[in-house]
């Protein structure tokens, strides 16, 4: 059987523009893997939202990443500064993950 070990998958929406900061702030903490995932419409509070393909001007992304808890810990604390002042929205949850030295 197949062992796995609990690790955070962490989720950042943010303006497609802002990815290079975040990736930045993956790497400070010592992050070594993530995926951008583009996002083609959605909505929230401020209503529904699409991807204009003209100017980009509302295209958003998701930064996918696992990591243990202290480097998500640390993470979280960076990009906190920017969740209001920029509309990020970050979200942590556990999963199982084979071959866990890796994150």
């Amino acid at each position: 059987m197949v062992t796995t070990v609990q690790r955070k998958r962490i989720e950042i929406l943010v303006d497609t523009p802002l990815v290079p900061r975040v990736i930045r702030l993956i790497k400070d903490v010592d992050i070594s893997g993530w995926s951008v995932i583009k996002i083609a419409s959605g909505g929230g509070r401020d209503g529904r939202w699409d991807h204009d393909e003209v100017t980009g001007a509302a295209a958003k992304s998701i930064v996918l990443m696992i990591a243990n808890q202290e480097k998500a810990d640390l993470l979280a604390d960076k990009v906190a500064p920017l969740l209001e002042s920029h509309g990020l929205l970050i979200t942590i949850g556990n999963v199982e993950v084979v071959r866990g030295e890796r994150f």
